[in-house]
C-alpha cells in the first residue's frame, strides 16, 4: 500500500478467517490477526489508518490548530492548586507557562515558608513520549516519599523512594505495581500492591523495608480469586493499615495496627457473596457503608474495633429507598455524608454530639458537589468542590462550627469571552420504552431556537455504576459557542438515580443502557432540540460499547458518532481470561462460558452485530498501549464496518501510537485529540471557523 494510495482510498484490512467455537456455536472473525501489537503488518495497518484519517481531515488542519489554540487559551497556564495541610506541611501543585506537566511542592508550617520542590514532572518526562506520575506517599516523619511512574501508558507503575532531606532517589525500583504505596508508622515499612504481568490484575500485597532491596520484599497477601482485585491504604485516623479485596459485587477487608507492621493482618469480615462494604476508622469504632440485609442504596453502620464481624455491626443511618449513600468523611466533631437523591448530590453534615443534622443548600438541577481533599482529622473545616454545566469549578472551605463558607478558588476561564449568564442549563426527562423516566442534563448558548436545526452532541457512559454528573468544561465552550447543544443522558447502568438504576443496566438487563440512550435521542428530536440530521453521539470505553450498540440498533438517528477507546468485541474479550479486566468483570457483563450469558452478550456485542446497512459518519480513537480496552477491538471493528457498511459516510480510525486508555499525558497534548474530534463534528455541520 503506497502513500499515494493511502491518501485516496481507505485501508482495507486483509481477511484471515479465524473460527471461535463455544456452546456449539461458531463465530468467524476475519480480523483476529490484528491482536498482535508486535507484528509489523499490524503496525503497518494502524499507520495506514492514521494516514487515511489525516488525509480525510487534511482540509481541517488549520481549523484544528485554531481549535487547539482556542481551547488552550481558556486555561490558565501559570496556575496553582489550593494548598492543603498534612502533618505540618502545606502541599500544593503548580503549573508553569509553556510546560505540560505539574510541579509538586510543599512548604513547612507556613505558606510563607520557602518552597520545597518534591517532583518536577517536566524534568521527569524529558525523553519520554508518554509520562505519568502516579501516587506520592510521604512518610509520617516527612523525610521520605514513595512515588511511581508510568512511561508506557499500560498503568504498570514503577515505585521508587526519594529521600526528601538529601534529594537522593534510591536506585532500587519496584516494577509492575498499581502505583500507590502506604507507609507504616515506623517510617521504614511500606506496603504496595503488585499486578499480574499478563492480566494486569492487582493480586498481591507486598511489604518493603527501607534500605533493603525490593527483591527481599515479603508478600503479605495474595488474592487467589481472579474475579477480585486487591489494594492497600491507611485509615484517616493513621491507626490502621487496611488491605481491601473487591469484585463487582463483593468486598473483604483486612487490617493491621500501623505501629506494628510486622504483625499479621486480621480479617475484618470474611467475604460473603454480594455483601459489599467499605470501612473507615474513628476513635474506637469502624464505620461501615454496606448493602447488608438488602440495603440496595447502602446504609451506615458501626462496630467496635475489637469486634469487627458482621453480627456486631450496629445501625447509624438506616437504608432509604430513594437516597444513595456514596461516601463519608470523618472529622473529630462531625460526620459528613455524600448522598444522592433524585440524581442530585447532597452533602449532609451530622455532629457527633447529635445536635446538628443538615444539608448544604444547592439551588440547581445540573450541578456537581463533592467532598474534597480533607486529610486533617482534627480540622473544623471541610473542603468541598462545586460546579455546574454553566458554573466553573470552585474549591470551597466550609467551617463546620460557624457554617461560614469561603471560596478558596474559582476556576478562571481566560480569553475574555466567557460569561456564565450567557449559557442556559436545564434537566429534562425522557420516557423510555418500558415507561421509565430517564433524566437528561443540557447546556447551550442562550438565544438559540428549539426548531430542530441545532447540532446536538449527546454523551453517556452507562456502566459499572459510574455516574456522569453534569460538570463544567472550558473545552466544551468551543462547541457551545458555535451553536451546539450538549446533552448528558443519565441512562441505566450508572448510579445517577441510585443503586437500582445500576442494577437494571447490567448483566441480563444490559440492553436497557442502549435503549435508554436511543429513547433519549428520540425525545431530543421530538422536542426539537435537534434532528437526526444534526444529532451526534459520543461515548468512550464502555461508553464506546454503547456507541457500537446504538448504531447497530438505530443508525438512522445520528449524523455522526465519536467512539473513544471503545469496548466493542465483548464476547471475544470476555472469553479470554488473559486480557486485563476480563475475570473481574463477570459480574458486570456476565461470564460467557455460561451459555445464557454468551447468547445475551452476543445479541448486543457491536462487533458481532455489524450488518450490511448505512452507518453514521464515525471517528474512532484508540491507543496502542491501552490496558483497559485493547487497541485491536476498535481496529477490528473499523475493519469490519468498512467491509459491511453500505453508505459513503466517513469512517476514520485514529490510533495514538504512544499512549493508552487515557490518551496523551501532557497537560495540553490531549487537547489536540479533542481538536480532531471537534473538527470532525463541526466539519459535518459545515462549520469551519
Amino acid at each position: 500500500m503506497t502513500k499515494s494510495t493511502i491518501a485516496i482510498s481507505s485501508p482495507i484490512a486483509k481477511k484471515i478467517p479465524h473460527e471461535l467455537r463455544i456452546h456449539d456455536d461458531v463465530r468467524l472473525d476475519n480480523y483476529y490477526w490484528l491482536n498482535d501489537r508486535e507484528d509489523s503488518e499490524v503496525l503497518d495497518y494502524l499507520n495506514a489508518e492514521n494516514a487515511y484519517t489525516e488525509s480525510v481531515m487534511k482540509h481541517t488542519k488549520a481549523f484544528q490548530k485554531e481549535l487547539f489554540k482556542e481551547m488552550k487559551g481558556r486555561i490558565k497556564e501559570n496556575d496553582t492548586t489550593v494548598p492543603f495541610k498534612l502533618n505540618g506541611y502545606w502541599y500544593l501543585t503548580r503549573y508553569e507557562t509553556g510546560k505540560d506537566y505539574p510541579i509538586y511542592t510543599r512548604k513547612k508550617a507556613s505558606l510563607d515558608a520557602p518552597e520545597e520542590i518534591l517532583f518536577d514532572c517536566n524534568e521527569m518526562a524529558a525523553g519520554h513520549a508518554y509520562f505519568k506520575l502516579g501516587g506520592i506517599s510521604v512518610s509520617p516523619d516527612n523525610t521520605m516519599a514513595a512515588f511511581s511512574t508510568d512511561v508506557v501508558s499500560r498503568r504498570q507503575y514503577t515505585i521508587q523512594i526519594k529521600n526528601l532531606v538529601t534529594g537522593e532517589i534510591y536506585a532500587d525500583k519496584i516494577e509492575n505495581t498499581t502505583g500507590s504505596a502506604t507507609w507504616a508508622n515506623d517510617n521504614k515499612t511500606m506496603f504496595y500492591s503488585m499486578k499480574d504481568a499478563v492480566t494486569l490484575r492487582s493480586h498481591k500485597i507486598f511489604k518493603h523495608k527501607l534500605y533493603t532491596a525490593s527483591s527481599e520484599d515479603l508478600q503479605v497477601y495474595y488474592e487467589a480469586d481472579d474475579t477480585f482485585n486487591t489494594f492497600v491504604y491507611k485509615s484517616k485516623s493513621k491507626k490502621y493499615i487496611i488491605i481491601g479485596s473487591s469484585s463487582t459485587l463483593t468486598t473483604e477487608y483486612r487490617y493491621l495496627n500501623a505501629s506494628t507492621p510486622d504483625d499479621e493482618f486480621k480479617v475484618f469480615q470474611k467475604r460473603i457473596r454480594e455483601l459489599d462494604y467499605s470501612i473507615s476508622h474513628f476513635n474506637d469504632h469502624f464505620y461501615i457503608i454496606t448493602n447488608k440485609d438488602n440495603a440496595t442504596n447502602f446504609k451506615l453502620l458501626k462496630t467496635s474495633e475489637n469486634s469487627t464481624e458482621l453480627e456486631h455491626w450496629e445501625e447509624v443511618i438506616a437504608h432509604r429507598k430513594d437516597v444513595l449513600i456514596e461516601d463519608i468523611e470523618i472529622f473529630k466533631d462531625y460526620l459528613v455524608i455524600n448522598e444522592r437523591e433524585n440524581g442530585l448530590n447532597n452533602l449532609r453534615i451530622i455532629s457527633w454530639n447529635g445536635e446538628e443534622d443538615y444539608k448544604l443548600p444547592f439551588n440547581s438541577e445540573t450541578y456537581t458537589a463533592y467532598i474534597g481533599n480533607n486529610p486533617d482529622f482534627d480540622s473544623d473545616t471541610m473542603r468541598y468542590g462545586f460546579n455546574s454545566l454553566t458554573s466553573p469549578s470552585s474549591v470551597i472551605d466550609y467551617n463546620l462550627k460557624t457554617r461560614q463558607s469561603e471560596i478558596m478558588k474559582e476556576q478562571e476561564v481566560l480569553g475574555g469571552n466567557f460569561k456564565k449568564e450567557n449559557y442556559a442549563e436545564e434537566r429534562i426527562w425522557a420516557t423510555a420504552r418500558d415507561g421509565v423516566k430517564v433524566p437528561i442534563s443540557l447546556v447551550y448558548k442562550k438565544g438559540i431556537k428549539l426548531d430542530g436545526t441545532n447540532p446536538l452532541l449527546q454523551y453517556a457512559y452507562g456502566s459499572y455504576g459510574s455516574t456522569i454528573d453534569p460538570s463544567f468544561s472550558t473545552i466544551r465552550l468551543s462547541l457551545l459557542d458555535r451553536g451546539f447543544i450538549y446533552a448528558i443522558a443519565h441512562i441505566r447502568g450508572g448510579e445517577y438515580l441510585g443503586r437500582d438504576w445500576y442494577e437494571k443496566g447490567k448483566l441480563l438487563s444490559k440492553k436497557n443502557t442502549f435503549t435508554d440512550f436511543v429513547d433519549c435521542s428520540k425525545h431530543l428530536i421530538k422536542e426539537k432540540y435537534t434532528s437526526s440530521d444534526h444529532l451526534y453521539a459520543y461515548g468512550g470505553s464502555a461508553g464506546g460499547l454503547l456507541m457500537g450498540a446504538v448504531i447497530n440498533m438505530n443508525p438512522e438517528l445520528y449524523n455522526g458518532v465519536l467512539a473513544a477507546v471503545p469496548f466493542v468485541d465483548v464476547v471475544t474479550t470476555m472469553l479470554d481470561d488473559t486480557i486485563p479486566l476480563t475475570t473481574g468483570e463477570y459480574d458486570e457483563w456476565g461470564n460467557p462460558n455460561n451459555k445464557k450469558y454468551y447468547e445475551y452478550m452476543k445479541s448486543y456485542s457491536p462487533y458481532d452485530n455489524v450488518a450490511s446497512k448505512d452507518y453514521p459518519n464515525m471517528l474512532v480513537t484508540t491507543g496502542l498501549h491501552d490496558s483497559q480496552v485493547q487497541y485491536w477491538e476498535p481496529a477490528k471493528w473499523v475493519a469490519k464496518l468498512r467491509d459491511y457498511k453500505t453508505d459513503n459516510n466517513k469512517l476514520l480510525l485514529h490510533t495514538d501510537m504512544d499512549s493508552g486508555h487515557g490518551g496523551a499525558s501532557g497537560r495540553f497534548e490531549s487537547l489536540k485529540e479533542v481538536a480532531l474530534e471537534y473538527a470532525f463534528l463541526l466539519d459535518l455541520e459545515r462549520i469551519n471557523q
